[in-house]
């Protein structure tokens, strides 16, 4: 058996049937923030393909600040009887199924909301695309630390096996770890100890309401790759007070909507880059300092090397994002050992400004089409994936359609 088809025990004593992980995607198919029948047959597929942990997307825990227009909303147990669909379907196989528990804040697009929130008055400026933030007060910050407890408590009512609380990728919690987003006086603010302070409190009350045999897990960046931003020495006191408080999974990532490093190479190191994955270096300082179960997601591009980190013990889980939406077999060739490689879809976009987007539309396109059963269309133009996904924002968040 392969080191991929191992399963694991988590500290809460929950176990995941192998090592790969379908990593969270924005799937923008919400209507009207209720999970859709798109979003349904979406992931009664994934839970097919053989992952033995399924991630969702951006599941925002305010329906006023949303990362996307079409994101799946809790805050209340209003529509409980949808979300038990899409969890039955998506546990299918003795698949986990965890809710990715978010804020947008500052990234809160305009297609959601022109008076975003934040923990400081520091504006996103890209392509015009984010309003100016309000900075929170005090209470209004502890009232959105009650939103994702109580948004966790309806998740694990609702039947998803586990949560990742989203601290990485510059939404709120990203922004309150970083100095550059977050200038408060308070107990939220200064040094990474009280930076770090909302993260841990939703933590500590998340354990208190969900048990301490249900999953909680953390996506947390490595460093914001900015000058003067959240770094690897934060992220390093911050994983160790997670450690204290006995979380099931780290996953490591890195960048803001600033510098999309979850997008691109140019910030891995070279040593990383030889080894296919992302983030890799940053994992092993980690392992040398904590026993905290970790996942990387991202560059992982061969099985032979996925099962070397597995038995090197550098890793306990791979992530897995694009590989699901260019293969719709992926991963469970890979299981049963009859394939070793990932293909890649290569395509070339010249307006610089707009990269980000054109890439994040081609594979929000292809997420579509498999929530509606049809097939990959690798060849789509990234002109049109730019049209599309910008029309579908006003669309849905404008119109309310």
């Amino acid at each position: 058996m392969s080191q991929m088809n191992q399963p694991i025990t988590l500290p809460s004593g929950a176990v995941i049937k192998n090592r790969i992980c379908k990593a969270a995607m924005t799937e923008r198919l919400a209507i009207k923030n209720n999970a859709s029948k798109q979003l349904i047959n979406l992931y009664r597929f994934w839970a097919n393909s053989g992952a033995g942990l399924i991630i969702s997307g951006n599941i925002m825990v305010d329906k006023r600040y949303k990362e996307a227009a079409a994101n799946l909303v809790i805050e209340n147990d209003q529509h409980l009887d949808k979300l038990k669909e899409l969890t039955k379907a998506a546990t299918a196989n003795g698949t986990h199924f965890w809710a990715q528990i978010s804020h947008g804040g500052r990234q809160s697009s305009i297609f959601s909301t022109f008076k975003p929130v934040a923990p400081s008055a520091v504006q996103l400026k890209k392509l015009g695309l984010f309003a100016k933030p309000r900075a929170l007060k005090t209470e209004e910050a502890e009232e959105i630390i009650q939103k994702y407890i109580n948004a966790a408590a309806i998740c694990k009512n609702a039947g998803f096996t586990g949560i990742q609380i989203h601290a990485a990728h510059g939404y709120l919690i990203s922004q309150f770890l970083s100095p550059i987003t977050n200038k408060r006086s308070d107990k939220y603010g200064g040094d990474i100890q009280g930076r770090a302070t909302f993260l841990l409190e939703v933590i500590d009350g998340c354990k208190k309401a969900l048990g301490e045999d249900y999953p909680i897990s953390v996506k947390l960046n490595s460093a914001d790759f900015q000058k003067g931003g959240f770094d690897e020495k934060d992220a390093l006191y911050v994983i160790k007070e997670l450690e204290k408080r006995k979380i099931d999974l780290l996953e490591i990532s890195g960048g803001t909507y600033d510098n999309i490093a979850f997008f691109n190479k140019n910030n891995q190191r070279e040593s990383t880059r030889a080894r296919e994955a992302y983030f890799l270096d940053f994992a092993k300082s980690i392992r040398e300092q904590s026993a905290i179960p970790l996942m990387v997601t991202g560059g992982f591009r061969t099985a032979e090397f996925c099962n070397e980190v597995l038995e090197n013990k550098e890793l306990d889980m791979i992530g897995f994002g694009r590989p699901f939406l260019v293969d719709r077999t992926f991963p469970q060739p890979w299981l049963d050992g009859h394939n070793n490689q990932i293909k890649d879809v290569d395509y070339s976009f010249n307006i610089k400004q707009l990269k980000d987007m054109a890439e994040a539309g081609f594979f929000d396109y292809q997420i579509h089409r498999i929530a509606a059963n049809k097939e990959l269309n690798l060849s789509y133009s990234p002109f049109m994936a730019v049209l599309r996904m910008t029309k579908n924002e006003m669309l849905k968040g404008w119109f309310k359609l």
